[in-house]
């Protein structure tokens, strides 16, 4: 029984080793990724139905079960032949046993000359834990080498002018969607027109890159990282920031003036960590007034979650200028279907005018049979997105907001295809140039489409250069 047990859950976290290298571009790591099941569930549910993503985990864990029991049963039922020693099957089984586990290691480039996968799974996952076990005193470390002590609130983000700061984290937008040869010609026209459009109305566009802390999912590491001004790599460090009194960019806000709010259509279940981060508004799905249908994943599209943001979120009364984090979901897999943007945001309302796209295009089970329709999906997904930030800009940025939109992270290797940089785009608006001249310093260009040549500086990296460039000296800010 313990060798069918063995061969059965080695099998298991083999395919789901393979599944977290195509969808999140690393290795499956036990001790972190068990607590992402409620997530796949999650994503299951949206793409294939309410309850399927239950199901479908319930019938891996039966599939698993009634395989051992199979495999044991195959087992119990062979018979020595004629003349074999008494102990032939177990001497048989540690010779099996033996066999798998020998990695041979030797005078090959990454070291392996012969490996049988199962040994080397196990070897990374010890590693892998090993790792883990001594991560949270190296987080602490970087905590500690980061002071927040305050000298003066005096001259912080003064050099914002309180306008309102709008950062918007568009998923899935990766440098891939502008490079690749099978994105960028559907991808790069609109970040053109874009362009256009905007500089006809007098808003200016700079545009440079940053890494993500993750590929294919997991978002939450890149705001976390932008917020805290630590790399947040994996969910240990994200739980070990969420335990902690770090401070945030929300609270450079807060101590700044500002009044702050994160608008996150994607949130379905409690949010613990939103009011940990001290958000004095959280607009998560339940709280948001959309009357619209679900778009398989997708809550409710971008342009909606853009409209709600400028017609009820910036409206609320209050004398403070406004820090919004948004969370931009249209571009989420599955990518069907693809919207329109409305160009009259007057008739948007509660979202009831999307009600045409609940039954267009095709359906998640249909389109993923294709992998090339998906990639072609994906590329007119992340138009959209790119279409409705324009569309947005161009109608509601005024002298008194500073727009910062990102992607929060490159798709998964399935599109991306392995070793894409985990670079994604960053946009900043003004009509004000001056206000964007420190992005320009940073190493920003100026127009919609990133350097080619420039030094690509960690998510991590934003939070101490945008608090610093933004605050006069007086103000002493967290490294």
């Amino acid at each position: 029984m313990t060798v069918a047990v063995a061969v059965v859950t080695l099998a298991v976290l083999s395919v789901a080793d393979a599944a977290a290298r195509l969808s999140l571009a690393r290795p499956l790591n036990l001790y972190l990724d068990v607590q992402l099941v409620s997530a796949v569930s999650n994503l299951l549910d949206g793409n294939l139905g309410p309850g399927r993503g239950p199901a479908v985990l319930t019938g891996v864990v039966v599939g698993a079960a009634l395989a051992g029991w199979g495999l044991f049963h195959l087992l119990a039922s062979l018979r020595p032949p004629a003349g074999a020693p008494p102990r032939w099957r177990a001497g048989l089984i540690l010779m099996a046993l033996f066999a798998t586990a020998i990695p041979l290691r030797w005078a090959h480039p990454r070291g392996v000359v012969l490996a049988v996968p199962s040994a080397l799974l196990v070897q990374e996952q010890s590693t892998q834990m090993s790792r883990m076990l001594r991560e949270r005193e190296r987080f602490s470390l970087e905590m500690a080498a980061s002071p927040e002590t305050y000298a003066s609130a005096d001259g912080l983000l003064a050099g914002l002018g309180r306008r309102d700061v709008i950062m918007a984290f568009i998923e899935s937008y990766g440098i891939s969607s502008l490079e690749d040869p099978r994105y960028g010609p559907v991808v790069r026209p609109r970040l053109a027109e874009m362009e256009r459009r905007l500089e006809s109305r007098g808003v200016r566009v700079a545009t440079g890159l940053l890494e993500a802390p993750s590929q294919g999912g997991m978002s939450w590491l890149g705001h976390g990282s932008i917020l805290s001004g630590l790399w947040l790599e994996n969910q240990l460090r994200y739980d070990l920031l969420m335990a902690s009194d770090r401070r945030t960019l929300v609270d450079d806000f807060e101590a700044a003036g500002y009044r702050t709010a994160a608008i996150m259509p994607a949130i379905t279940l409690a949010w613990p960590e939103g009011e940990r981060l001290g958000y004095d508004e959280i607009w998560a799905h339940r709280d948001i007034p959309y009357a619209g249908p679900p778009l398989h994943w997708v809550t409710m599209p971008d342009q909606f979650t853009w409209a709600f943001m400028e017609q009820t979120v910036r409206r609320v009364p209050d004398d403070r200028p406004l820090f919004a984090e948004l969370g931009l979901i249209s571009s989420h897999a599955p990518w069907t279907p693809i919207l329109d943007v409305v160009e009259d945001w007057d008739r948007i309302g509660d979202g009831r005018l999307f009600a045409p796209w609940a039954q267009a295009g095709e359906t998640p089970e249909e389109l993923w049979r294709d992998p090339d329709r998906v990639r072609e999906q994906y590329a007119l997904a992340v138009g959209y997105a790119v279409d409705v930030l324009a569309s947005y800009v161009h109608r509601y940025l005024d002298d008194q907001t500073l727009v910062i939109a990102l992607g929060d992270h490159q798709p998964a290797p399935l599109i991306t295809g392995e070793d894409a940089p985990r670079t994604v785009p960053v946009h900043v608006f003004a009509s004000d140039p001056s206000l964007l001249e420190p992005f320009r310093e940073w190493g920003f260009a100026w127009g919609a489409f990133p350097p080619e040549e420039a030094e690509v500086r960690r998510m991590d990296a934003f939070r101490q250069w945008f608090v610093q460039a933004f605050s006069e000296p007086l103000a002493r800010v967290a490294q």
